[in-house]
């Protein structure tokens, strides 16, 4: 069974209380083996327990879509963006909608893309061949930036979607550990 419920065409039952329903966590990470499903319902302004008994029913109708156990957490709009909530940020940068299939920061207009800065001046020439390889592929295949929909901003500077932050790290750190990440958010 599948662990990436948001590119499945789900059909959930929820109120219209439900502003979106959204999975998070090392679940959407590409190339992970999570242990677990992290799901987020975010609600309108409801009292708390109300929210509890819709989040619990949209649990049940999850687990029986994959073979995992799934954390649920709910939130109404407002109590998201509290200092409190400790997970806003995984949320806001690597959350996907269940609902819409898209990330879920795409609901306040707001693009989440991690940029990769790195530098070869010190590395050998046939590493740096090698690098460039990886990245833009060799005889035909594909290197990483076609294969993920990554894309190439300047020499030194490639942008990629949050999801294939570890396929990305793990490869480039192969090459060379002269690389920083930086998570950005591009108004459309």
């Amino acid at each position: 069974m599948t662990y990436k419920l948001w590119q499945k065409k789900l059909k959930l039952n929820y109120s219209n209380d439900v502003i979106d329903i959204v999975q998070f966590g090392s679940s959407v990470i590409d190339e992970t083996i999570p242990k677990d499903i992290d799901i987020a319902v975010i609600f309108q302004k409801i009292p708390l327990k109300e929210q509890l008994n819709q989040a619990q029913a949209i649990k049940k109708q999850l687990q029986d879509k994959t073979d995992l156990p799934i954390h649920i957490s709910s939130f109404d709009f407002y109590s998201f963006f509290t200092i409190g909530n400790f997970a806003k940020e995984d949320l806001l940068f690597y959350g996907k909608s269940i609902l819409t299939g898209d990330h879920f920061a795409k609901k306040f207009n707001l693009h989440p893309q991690l940029q990769i800065t790195y530098n070869l001046s010190k590395l050998k020439k046939k590493d740096k061949v090698r690098f460039n390889y990886l990245l833009n592929g060799k005889k035909g295949n594909y290197g990483l930036i076609k294969k993920h929909g990554g894309k190439l901003l300047n020499p030194g500077l490639i942008e990629i979607y949050p999801e294939c932050e570890k396929i990305f790290t793990e490869h480039i750190s192969e090459i060379t550990s002269d690389f920083k990440l930086k998570k950005v958010f591009i108004q459309s």
